[in-house]
């Protein structure tokens, strides 16, 4: 009878080792979805993403990327992140200021001009303004893991933009609600609207102009059908590589490790990439001849500058007082004034 017992804790003994062997090499999946095209900044760096960290897991975990809204739509996406659904995603930072994350401090970033320069970016976005804004999410069941770069803005229209008075009577797309106190203060009338929908909205006269980064004004053919495009570098554009918290407290802490060092590879590559896109963006822009391109020089960006600082007043209660000082504090240590 012992003997037949010995026999049976053998038997149970190896089923619980093989079951927990099993579990601790089950694949982790992850599913990454996103709304743009695999060819663009955010597609190439979710790719990225996608090879290094496989790499570094040694097989442990396998990165499903999901590009052109073909697991969620850009309007489904964070519901489906809190719900589970989706395991990472890479939103626009403006969109985490409004339903369902809304956490205001986001909207710093779609301030104008409260990036003069690359340096100043990096320092909030790599130091302690970064990871307090990124702590923000996480009573929302959102982790904040890396932020990558589209790059800053330009603005268009059928008429030169040269003076903030030039936009006076126009109307100008926005990619958001953030961009409308912007365009109000310029005496424009902002339209909020899908970017697949503005091509088609400028060539039948229903808006004068936009906003947006380079890249997109070429590949979305939006030079075709613009006469001037002013490089005023006014407003950033940017994403928030997140999570659901849940899950990713759940990932055991050496495979966290390699996936923020896989995170890490992907933003250098992201930001290395967006800077390059958007300046052979400009030289094809250039070279079409259907487009006038104007940059504005030093004193007339100051100009600019000067008529857009109300908007920073407008929304600092959405954002944060603290938060807009601390910003303010880290381009004076770089020369900047606001």
């Amino acid at each position: 009878m012992k003997t037949m017992f010995c026999g049976v804790w053998v038997i149970v003994g190896a089923v619980v080792f093989t079951t927990l062997a099993c579990a601790a090499d089950a694949t982790i999946v992850i599913k990454f979805s996103h709304v743009v095209s695999p060819e663009t900044p955010k597609g190439r760096a979710a790719l990225r993403f996608k090879e290094v960290a496989e790499r570094r897991c040694n097989g442990r975990v396998k990165v499903e990327v999901y590009p052109n809204g073909t697991l969620f739509k850009d309007k489904e996406e964070l519901d489906a992140l809190f719900a589970g659904s989706v395991q990472m995603l890479a939103p626009s930072l403006v969109k985490l200021s409004a339903s369902p994350a809304d956490v205001g401090e986001f909207q710093l970033f779609n301030l104008p001009y409260v990036f003069p320069s690359v340096d100043l970016l990096r320092r909030v976005t790599n130091g302690p303004i970064g990871v307090a804004i990124f702590s923000k999410l996480e009573p929302k069941g959102i982790v904040g893991l890396a932020y990558w770069d589209n790059g800053f803005m330009s603005m268009s229209a059928n008429r030169p933009l040269r003076t903030p008075a030039d936009l006076k009577g126009l109307t100008l797309r926005v990619s958001s609600s953030a961009g409308e106190p912007m365009m109000r203060m310029l005496g424009a009338t902002p339209q909020v609207m899908p970017l697949s929908e503005v091509y088609p909205a400028m060539k039948r006269g229903a808006i004068d102009g936009t906003e947006n980064v380079p890249s997109n004004l070429y590949t979305q053919k939006m030079h075709e059908v613009q006469k001037h495009i002013t490089i005023s570098n006014h407003s950033y554009l940017g994403y928030a590589v997140v999570a659901n918290k849940k899950f990713w407290d759940s990932l055991p802490s050496d495979i966290r490790v390699q996936l923020k060092l896989a995170l890490l590879d992907a933003t250098r590559y992201a930001n290395l990439y967006a800077e390059q896109e958007n300046q052979e963006a400009l030289n094809k822009i250039k070279i079409s001849g259907a487009t006038e391109l104007y940059t504005l020089s030093i004193d007339e960006r100051e100009v600019w500058r000067r008529a857009l600082m109300p908007v920073h007043k407008e929304l600092q209660t959405r954002i944060g007082k603290d938060l807009l000082q601390a910003v303010y504090k880290e381009g004076a240590a770089l020369g900047h004034k606001f």
